[in-house]
Order: C-alpha cells, then sequence, then structure tokens
C-alpha cells in the first residue's frame, strides 16, 4: 500500500499521540526541575520521564511525588498545635547526663532537637535483643502483664510460628479490660488485614487500624508508595520495644525467597524517653482515626483526660542512658534523618561500623563515606550477600568499587538476610532504629530512629555487629574488578534509577 492511500484519520491519530507524548514528557520534564528536589532524585526521574513513552509519565504522577492523603494531612494540621504542647512539656527533661564534654554527643543533639523537637533524655534502660525467640518472647511476656494498654505497630504482620504467641496474649489482655490498639502498614499488613484472623481479632475487641490505605482510588489522590515503616511496641506507656523486625517469625517468614532467615535487633526500653515512643505511635493512630477517643474535638478539649486513656505520661528514670527518638518521614521534616546521618559520619574520628539490609547512598552520602575513610576512619558497611529485591541488589554493587578504592570496607553476610538497620561511632555512640540507607527511608517512608548517648549500650552493639562480621566475607576489591561487562552495565543501568528506588 502506498503512503497516499493511508487513511487520513491514521495520520491525524499518529499526530494526536506524537503530540500527546511530546507535551506530557516536556510538561512533566518542567515539573520535575521546578521540584528542587536533590541532583540524583531529579535526574533519575527526567531519565524514566524523558525516555518511557506515557508509562514514564504515568509512573512519575503516581510515584513521582509526596503526596499524602488529604485527610491524614488536614489531621496533620489539626494536631499541630497539640504536638507542639506535648514537645513543650518535654523540654524540661533532664539533660544530656554523661560525658557532657563530648562535642559530637552535643552537635548531634543540638541539630536533632532543631529539626524534630524532641530532647534527648537521660535514666533510661536499654536491653539489647537479638534473637526471634528472645523478641517476640519478651514482646508476648509484656504484653501479658499489661494492665491498662498495648500499643503496637508495625510495617508487617504476618501470622504464623511465634506471631500466634503474641496474638494470644492479647487476647488473653482484651479479656482482663487492657486496651490493645494495633497500627499495621496497609501495603506492608496487607494480606493480614485481609485475613480471617484479623476479622478474628476485632470480633474480638483488638482495635487493629490500617495505615496509609494504598488503593486504585487512592493512588490518584495520594503517592501510594510512602510508606509507616515503624516498629513500635508500647505497654502501659511504661515499657516500649523498637528497631528492625517486623511482626513476623523469621523460620517462616518468605521461606521461599531463597535469602534465608532474615535476621534483626529490637531493643526494650524502660525510663523518660518511652514517652517519646508512646507519642510518635498515639500520633500516627490519631492521624489515621477519627474514631473513639482520637476524634478532634476531644482532643481539643481534654488533653489531660486523652493522656490517660493513650497511657501518655513521663516515666521515672530506670538506668542511665541518654535517648533521643527522631521520628522522620515526608509529614514532617524530611531531610531530618538524612542530615543526622551525614552528621553521624562526619564527627567519626575513629571507627564507623554500619548495618543494612538496602544500601542505595545518594551523593552526599557517598562523599561523607569516602571522606571517613579517607581521612583515617575505619569504616565498615555490613550487607546481606544475597538481598530480596533485585533491583537493590545491582543498585548497592554499583557503588562497591568506588568506596573500597577510597578505603571503605565492604563486608557480605552469609547468614541470612541482614535486616539489623545500626550505626556505631567510635565504640562511643550509635544509631538504632528502623532506617535503612536508602532514599526510601531517608525521603519516603515514616521512621523511628534512635540516638544514644551511652557507651555501655553501644559497646554491647558494637559486639552484636561483631557477631555479623564473623559471619561475612569481605569484598575482594581485585576480584570484584574482574566481574564481567554485562554485570557492570546492569549495575550502571541500575544506578540511574537508584535515587528513585
Amino acid at each position: 500500500m502506498k503512503i497516499q492511500d493511508l487513511h487520513w484519520s491514521y495520520t491525524i491519530f499518529s499526530t494526536a499521540i506524537l503530540l500527546a507524548d511530546f507535551i506530557i514528557r516536556i510538561g512533566l520534564s518542567l515539573r520535575v526541575i521546578m521540584r528542587k528536589r536533590p541532583y540524583g532524585v531529579s535526574l533519575a526521574w527526567l531519565v524514566v520521564v524523558l525516555l518511557v513513552p506515557f508509562l514514564g509519565g504515568f509512573f512519575y504522577l503516581l510515584f513521582g511525588e509526596n503526596r499524602l492523603p488529604e485527610k491524614r494531612m488536614a489531621r496533620a494540621k489539626a494536631s499541630y498545635d497539640l504536638y507542639i504542647a506535648w514537645l513543650h512539656s518535654l523540654g524540661s527533661a533532664p539533660p544530656l547526663s554523661r560525658e557532657q564534654d563530648n562535642l559530637a554527643y552535643w552537635a548531634l543533639h543540638r541539630q536533632a532537637k532543631k529539626l524534630v523537637g524532641l530532647p534527648a533524655m537521660s535514666g533510661n534502660k536499654l536491653t539489647l535483643i537479638s534473637s526471634p525467640e528472645e523478641i517476640l518472647g519478651s514482646i508476648t511476656r509484656a504484653i501479658d502483664n499489661a494492665q491498662s494498654t498495648c500499643h503496637l505497630q508495625f510495617y508487617i504482620w504476618k501470622s504464623g510460628g511465634r506471631v500466634d504467641d503474641v496474638t494470644a496474649a492479647l487476647y488473653r489482655a482484651v479479656k482482663r479490660g487492657v486496651i490493645c490498639r494495633i497500627l499495621l502498614d496497609s501495603i506492608g499488613s496487607r494480606d493480614f488485614i485481609k485475613s480471617r484472623t484479623a476479622k478474628d481479632m476485632l470480633e474480638a475487641g483488638i482495635k487493629i487500624q490500617e495505615a496509609l490505605p494504598a488503593g486504585i482510588i487512592s493512588a490518584l489522590f495520594s503517592r501510594i508508595d510512602i510508606r509507616n515503616h515503624r516498629k513500635i511496641v508500647v505497654i502501659d506507656g511504661k515499657v516500649a520495644y523498637t528497631g528492625s523486625q517486623n511482626m513476623v517469625d523469621p523460620d517462616i517468614f518468605k521461606r521461599n525467597a531463597g535469602v534465608g532467615n532474615w535476621i534483626d535487633t529490637m531493643v526494650k526500653v524502660e525510663g523518660p524517653v518511652v514517652e517519646t515512643l508512646a507519642g510518635t505511635f498515639l500520633s500516627d493512630w490519631y492521624l489515621e482515626t477519627n474514631v473513639g477517643y482520637f476524634g478532634s474535638n476531644l482532643l481539643d478539649a481534654d488533653m489531660t483526660k486523652i493522656r490517660k486513656l493513650s497511657d501518655l505520661h513521663s516515666c521515672p528514670p530506670a538506668g542511665t542512658s541518654d535517648v533521643q527518638l527522631v521520628p522522620s518521614g515526608p509529614g514532617g521534616v524530611p531531610d531530618a534523618i538524612h542530615s543526622l546521618l551525614l552528621t553521624t559520619i562526619y564527627v567519626a574520628r575513629s571507627d564507623l561500623i554500619m548495618t543494612t539490609p538496602y544500601f542505595i547512598p545518594d551523593e552526599p552520602l557517598l562523599a561523607a563515606l569516602k571522606s571517613a575513610a579517607q581521612r583515617g576512619v575505619n569504616v565498615k558497611i555490613i550487607v546481606p550477600e544475597k538481598n530480596n529485591s533485585l533491583l537493590v541488589h545491582y543498585a548497592s554493587r554499583a557503588r562497591y568499587e568506588e568506596l573500597a578504592e577510597s578505603g571503605v570496607k565492604i563486608y557480605l553476610f552469609t547468614g541470612g538476610l541482614l535486616h539489623s538497620k545500626t550505626i556505631t561511632v567510635d565504640n562511643n555512640f550509635s544509631l538504632f532504629g528502623s532506617v535503612n540507607l536508602d532514599m526510601r527511608s531517608f525521603w519516603l517512608n515514616f521512621e523511628a530512629t534512635m540516638l544514644i548517648y551511652c557507651k555501655i549500650f553501644t559497646k554491647a552493639l558494637v559486639e552484636k555487629q561483631q557477631d555479623y562480621l564473623e559471619h561475612s566475607t569481605e569484598l575482594d576489591l581485585e576480584l570484584f574488578k574482574q566481574r564481567n561487562s554485562f554485570e557492570k552495565f546492569k549495575e550502571n543501568l541500575i544506578l540511574l534509577i537508584a535515587p528513585i528506588l
């Protein structure tokens, strides 16, 4: 068929498609540029928008901007004055009690308080727990001892194994009149939220709330991959747990993924900082629901009553550790945890050990790590040898060579999927919580990190990190350089979109 024989409608249709694609690419590219985000993030989205016809624009509209649900933003605005009043009540907390001449402590403490408003609180007792038997067993026993409230917040909740012991303890607690509230991420715990077990728990009186509900309709109004990644348990407002473990039993969780058991750590917290963990849970719960005792009218009318009903109260000293909680996420100061991590790396003088399952550093973090190694800091980064995310696997490997050449030591953990998120500095202080070393944790997820200004706890955490090192192999740089060109191409290709993974 000759070109002249083509129907006129075909030409108009083709032209319209091309014109629409052109307008979408140019329009969204201008929008990306005008957002003034970090260079790597902007460049990655420009690559996606300009190189992938139509779908690139569609993905950007879904995942490219930190849009939160309008109802959540309205509640956040309504509760802002209440939140500020609560922070002011914490402002009278005693200052750092130990080694107050340590400039690194003070620098990090001042920056964290400036960013999120929460002060460091002295007089805490911290107990590091590193096996699933101990973690789930301790939480079960705490629930069995509860007298008024059990608050649990997790990204993933999956029934089975030792988790069923926790569930049974919640049944026993609610029967004796304890208020049990569970806050679960909509995507991370989707299967559980829809399960028969969850329905039975609701019928028994256990309150289960979905955090950041995600679906086809909600995707049109908010970014669906902004997730609540916090792991917090608070019992009676007196004892708390936080760290990296989800409410899962590693012996049965994702056994077919080919990465082995997930390896996690949690910390049991007693003392004044429990109030900040309880307040973080309560804030998240309130932002997701207006039912029951947490409606905005009641909050405005009677803060004292809310404190009592939710067990939000000050706790007496229980130990000697100074701890500062840093809740982070797109709804607050979006670059809080990223800024604090950079400060942590730059104040290191002798030793810096980091463990993370997902290691995708941006340019500032990469420069900080290289700088630390170049000035003589013994920098060790421990990551899983096998990762459950193929994209993360290649994006991480793309940075290994330049880090190793700068003196950073990369260790590949062979004992399973190392999921612990820990940082220790100079055997003096540590960071512990739910934050991964990737852009998702820095900019998208709601996370919780504790800055722990305590040599005793840090020593215990370093011992755990040394245990991880004993089950790891150090990256052989010369051997790594010999990987084939196709492997290098895959790493560099994924690196282009690494800032948005």
